[in-house]
C-alpha cells in the first residue's frame, strides 16, 4: 500500500532540531549494518562439519573408483604390451626368414644369368612389393626349375604372412598407446580427488578436527554394535542348523532309512573351502598395519582389491584385479550366511571390498592415509554393503 505521509527532509531530528552530525553517524551505522548483512551469507556459505565429512568421504570413494579404472587400465596395458612385444618378435623372425629366402632366390637368378638359361630380369622381382603380380605378368615362372618354383612360392607366402603380422603389430601398438592414455587419465583423476580431499581437511580448525574425530568414533561404535548383532544372528542360525541336523540324525537312527528329519537346514560348509579360506585369512592378517596405497598389490602396501587378490592367491585361488571383476568371480551368498574368507563388497558402484573374518568383522585396506586393519563391515553404515561373494 502506498504511503500518504509527506516526505521528510534528509537527516535526523532530536527534539525537533535537525542535527547533521547525528545524521552522519546514523548513516554510518546503517552502512556498517549493511556490510554485516552482506557478510553473513558468506559465513552461511561455509559448509557444516557434516557436509565437509560427506564431501571428503565422497572424494575418497571417487578416488577408489578411479583407482579401479587405473588398475584395469594398468592390467590391460601390461597385457597389450606383452602382446605387442610378442608380435614384434614374430615379425623380426619372419623378416629374417624372408631375407634368407630373398638371398636364395637371388642366388638362383645369378646362376641363371651366368649360364644364360634365363634373362637377367629374373632378379627384378626381388625389388617388387608384390612379387606374385610380377610373376603373373611375366613368363618367368615358366623358365624356372621345380626347386626354384618351390622357393618362389615359399618366398611369396612368407612375405604375405610377414606383411599381415606387421599390420597386426602396428594395430597392437596403437591399442597400447590408447591403453597408456587411459592409464594416464585414471592416474590423474585419482591424484586430483585425493588432493581435493586433503585440501578440504587442511581447512578445518583444530576444534573442527576434534569434532570430526568424535563423529568418527560414534560411527565406529555404532558399526561395532551392528557387527555384534550380526554375530548373534549368525550364531543363532548356526545353533538352529546344528539342532536340525541332530534331530535328523536322531530320526534316521530310530526309523532307519525311512526316517524323516528336517530338510530345510543349510548344508554344512564345504571343508575344502574352509581350508582355503583359512589360508587367505592367515595371509590377510599378516598384512595388518601395512599402508593403503592406491594401485598397490603388495607386498609392502595394498589397495582394497589388491589385498583381497593377494590373500586368495595365497590360498591358490586367482582373482581378477578390480573390485567390479572380483564381485563376479564367485557365488553370491546372503549376508546372514557369510563365512570367513568371503568377500564383502560395498557401494552401488562396487568400489570397495574386504575379506570377511566372521562376527560381522572384516580385514580391509580402507583408504589413503590409513592402514590394513580389522573393522566392522558396517563401518560406513548398513546401506553401504553391496553383496557378499564366496570366491572358491
Amino acid at each position: 500500500m502506498a504511503s500518504h505521509r509527506k516526505s521528510r527532509p534528509t537527516g535526523t531530528r532530536v527534539a525537533g532540531i535537525r542535527t547533521p552530525a547525528l545524521a552522519t553517524a546514523a548513516l554510518t551505522s546503517v552502512a556498517l549494518l549493511s556490510q554485516s548483512a552482506n557478510a553473513a551469507p558468506e559465513a552461511d556459505d561455509k559448509p557444516s562439519l557434516e557436509e565437509v565429512e560427506k564431501k571428503v568421504d565422497d572424494l575418497y570413494r571417487q578416488a577408489e573408483s578411479a583407482t579401479d579404472k587405473y588398475n584395469a587400465a594398468k592390467e590391460k596395458t601390461a597385457k597389450q604390451r606383452k602382446r605387442a612385444d610378442a608380435l614384434l618378435d614374430d615379425v623380426a623372425q619372419r623378416t629374417q626368414k624372408l631375407n634368407e629366402a630373398r638371398e636364395q632366390l637371388g642366388s638362383f637368378a645369378s646362376a641363371q644369368y651366368r649360364t644364360g638359361v634365363a634373362a637377367p630380369d629374373t632378379a627384378t622381382f626381388l625389388l617388387a612389393d608384390t612379387p606374385q603380380d610380377y610373376f603373373d605378368q611375366t613368363q618367368l615362372m615358366d623358365r624356372m626349375t621345380g626347386r626354384q618354383k618351390v622357393a618362389v612360392d615359399d618366398y611369396v607366402t612368407q612375405q604375405s604372412e610377414t606383411m599381415e603380422k606387421r599390420q597386426e603389430a602396428t594395430e597392437s601398438l596403437e591399442t597400447l598407446t590408447d591403453s597408456q592414455g587411459d592409464l594416464k587419465t585414471a592416474k590423474a583423476t585419482v591424484q586430483r580427488k585425493l588432493a581435493d580431499a586433503r585440501e578440504l581437511m587442511s581447512k578445518l580448525t583444530a576444534e573442527e578436527k576434534a569434532r570430526l574425530a568424535a563423529i568418527e568414533k560414534e560411527k565406529r561404535e555404532e558399526a561395532a554394535r551392528k557387527a555384534d548383532e550380526l554375530a548373534r544372528q549368525q550364531a543363532a542360525q548356526q545353533r538352529a542348523q546344528d539342532e536340525a541336523a541332530r534331530q535328523q540324525d536322531s530320526g534316521s537312527s530310530s526309523s532307519g532309512s525311512s526316517g524323516t528329519g528336517s530338510s530345510s537346514s543349510t548344508p554344512p560348509a564345504d571343508s575344502s573351502y574352509a581350508t582355503k579360506a583359512e589360508k587367505a585369512l592367515a595371509f590377510a592378517r599378516a598384512q595388518i598395519g601395512k599402508p593403503y596405497v592406491w594401485g598397490a598389490v603388495g607386498p609392502g602396501s595394498y589397495d582394497c582389491s589388491g589385498l583381497t587378490q593377494a590373500a586368495w592367491k595365497a590360498a591358490g585361488v586367482t582373482l581378477p584385479r578390480t573390485t567390479y571383476d572380483q564381485v563376479n568371480a564367485g557365488t553370491t551368498v546372503p549376508l546372514s550366511q557369510a563365512q570367513p574368507g568371503d568377500l564383502v563388497f560395498f557401494y552401488d558402484d562396487v568400489t570397495h571390498v574386504g575379506v570377511y573374518i566372521g562376527n560381522g568383522m572384516m580385514i580391509h585396506a580402507p583408504k589413503p592415509g590409513t592402514y590394513v586393519r580389522e573393522e566392522s563391515i558396517y563401518y560406513d553404515g548398513e546401506s553401504a554393503i553391496h553383496s557378499v561373494v564366496r570366491p572358491a
